[in-house]
């Protein structure tokens, strides 16, 4: 029952950037990716709000990473703990432009993104609870857009990865 990392997206408020002002922007949804095999996202897109304001999404979704069935995943979690210099190490949370229903004819846009560290996670032993990450503009990594409260309880399951690779 440890097998699992446990996540779940809360909310997210924006900050005034190009986001609150650009008005074809108007619903948002949050994907969250662990390196190129898992994608997950909340269910809803909802209605951006001003900034400061929170949306909330309290979107939970479990990736299991058990030896029988989710070889991949554990590899890949292995890789993280063994490899020091491999960048993506990180859950990868992005924030997604919906397009409205009569703009049919516009694409689902990736506006930003924002980063949990697996490996960080690990070596501070520490899960992440309800903690605010920042979300920098997908077109300029240095410009911050807003936070996104999520949660990564993934310490067990690395734990036990950890445990094997000894």
């Amino acid at each position: 029952e440890v097998e699992k990392i446990q996540i779940k997206i809360t909310s997210l408020s924006l900050t005034e950037s190009r986001i609150t002002a650009d008005e074809t922007i108007q619903q948002l949804f949050v994907e969250c990716r662990l390196n190129n095999f898992l994608a997950e996202e909340t269910p809803l897109s909802l209605p951006k709000l001003p900034s400061g304001q929170r949306i909330h999404y309290n979107y939970s979704t479990v990736i299991n990473v058990d030896k029988e069935d989710n070889h991949a995943e554990r590899e890949y979690l292995k890789s993280i703990l063994l490899k020091p210099d491999l960048p993506a190490d990180s859950l990868k949370f992005t924030v997604v432009s919906d397009p409205p229903e009569d703009e049919q004819d516009l694409e689902c846009e990736d506006i930003g993104f924002a980063y949990v560290s697996l490996k960080e996670i690990f070596q501070k032993q520490r899960d992440i609870i309800e903690q605010d990450i920042d979300v920098f503009d997908s077109q300029d990594a240095s410009a911050l857009i807003g936070k996104l409260t999520v949660t990564v309880e993934a310490l067990n399951a690395l734990r036990s990865v950890h445990e094997e690779c000894k």
